[in-house]
């Protein structure tokens, strides 16, 4: 194939994947969930379930939201870690990543936005609980299929007031023990920290808007819409994932310091990230018109998309392609390239917006003099006002807390002592942070 000039317009297409492994759901619970949601007490069986589907029952015009709900393709769990294997044993191979191929020589990439599922009381779904549990099986299945292009990246569920694994919530501070304790051990036991997000019920509060500011520079949540999917019942009112004033462009923006949906002066960049794959806020043909026409009016732009892994995402990768082809043929300008989150919004950044000139991830230095850790920046910058301090216990516990500034953007210090904690109690440190435009630093220090 005939290189592509760098300055062609160009659409990056990013399918990013809610990655929560396996789940399980017998028929009994999806009739206490179309309960939860519709307040319909049903007699549960296989037969009334196909009458739903066909919307054959009589639901005083909610037909439509249940037949949704309960789709055949939505009820297809990957109910183990088998049935996912299974899946991506096809779904990462050569032959079906490059049934289309993009204008650079390149298959379909994918990003696997990793989840931990800890913090519950109970588990009726069969989850695969635990710290790392997702993020390894990944890490170790794209090792070995050679999914270079792939990324691993960042997804979070807050939890509910009950800690009940079926409640959806959106604090990040009734959440903060887990939140923090999982970036903690990504950075002392993994050496990794996280660079571009995907929202937990692709939600967006304050806590969790000033959160991210903090940490993580690329954030693909807006879910703004303009036709009738955009909310049902369950969802309007602002409930759970409202992007009701975002902007419904595929350019990304910089959101307020008081209202993460309005365009503002923060650090962190949020993209426009429609679904496939589910029963609202679907991508549709004149989505990806849309998308096309913005890169070929500023020079670049970003499609992005989100399903979860335990469905079969190949019909959804398959439906996407299907779009592509059918709306590319009015915009030959523009090429298309398939894109790992991290590495589209890099690339669009530096089209766009080139303010930022300086990439490099940074690079710590971490050293103890006494009872001081001293944090110094070696090259690269910094995302945020501070890195991300890791603390593991002698007992297994995994901490976090805040830096002394000495200079800022470049040296802090953290104390050991009675105040905080004592260096004989801990067995590892580390720091972590994102650079302004992606990538990332960590350094770790196991203590005497």
């Amino acid at each position: 194939m005939t290189p592509v000039p760098e300055y062609d317009p160009v659409l990056h297409v990013v399918h990013c994947i809610d990655t929560e492994g396996p789940l399980d759901e017998d028929i009994e619970a999806t009739f206490r969930r179309i309960d939860e949601l519709f307040g319909l007490r049903l007699e549960p069986s296989h037969e009334m379930l196909r009458a739903l589907q066909c919307q054959t029952v009589p639901l005083d015009g909610l037909e439509g939201q249940v037949a949704a709900v309960v789709a055949p393709e939505l009820l297809a769990y990957n109910r183990n870690w088998g049935d996912i294997r299974a899946m991506l044993s096809d779904a990462l191979d050569q032959h079906f990543r490059r049934e289309m191929v993009d204008d650079f020589g390149r298959g379909w990439v994918y990003s696997w936005h990793c989840l931990d599922h800890m913090g519950y009381v109970a588990n009726p779904r069969r989850k695969d609980l635990g710290y790392g549990k997702v993020f390894y099986f990944y890490r170790d299945m794209l090792a070995a299929t050679s999914s270079h292009l792939d990324e691993i990246n960042w997804h979070f569920h807050p939890l509910s007031l009950s800690r009940q694994p079926l409640a959806a919530a959106t604090s990040y501070s009734n959440s903060m023990d887990v939140l923090l304790s999982v970036i903690a051990r990504r950075i002392i036991d993994d050496r990794w920290f996280p660079t571009t997000n995907r929202p937990g019920f692709h939600a967006e509060r304050p806590d969790s808007h000033a959160f991210l500011e903090q940490w993580i520079p690329f954030d693909y949540a807006n879910q703004a819409c303009r036709d009738s999917n955009c909310a049902q019942q369950d969802t309007q009112f602002g409930r759970f994932g409202d992007w009701s004033r975002a902007p419904q462009s595929w350019l990304g923006y910089r959101p307020h310091h008081d209202d993460h949906q309005r365009v503002g002066q923060c650090r962190r960049w949020i993209f426009r990230c429609l679904n496939v794959g589910t029963r609202l806020r679907q991508l549709s043909a004149s989505d990806v018109a849309e998308a096309f026409s913005e890169a070929q009016a500023n020079g670049s732009a970003i499609l992005s998309f989100a399903d979860h892994d335990y469905r079969d995402l190949r019909p959804d990768v398959r439906r996407v392609r299907e779009l592509l082809q059918s709306v590319r043929k009015d915009f030959p300008g523009v090429r298309i390239r398939f894109s790992g989150a991290e590495d589209a919004a890099q690339r669009h950044l530096a089209h766009i917006s080139p303010d930022i000139t300086e990439n490099a991830a940074p690079e710590f230095s971490l050293t103890r003099g006494g009872s001081r850790l001293h944090i110094r920046l070696m090259s690269g910058r910094v995302f945020g006002p501070q890195p991300f301090l890791a603390l593991k216990t002698r007992n297994g516990r995994y901490l976090h807390d805040n830096l002394d500034v000495i200079e800022p953007g470049s040296h802090w210090t953290y104390v050991l002592d009675g105040q905080t904690m004592a260096p004989e109690e801990l067995s590892d440190v580390g720091v972590g942070a994102a650079g302004p435009r992606g990538g990332y630093g960590v350094s770790t220090l196991r203590m005497g």
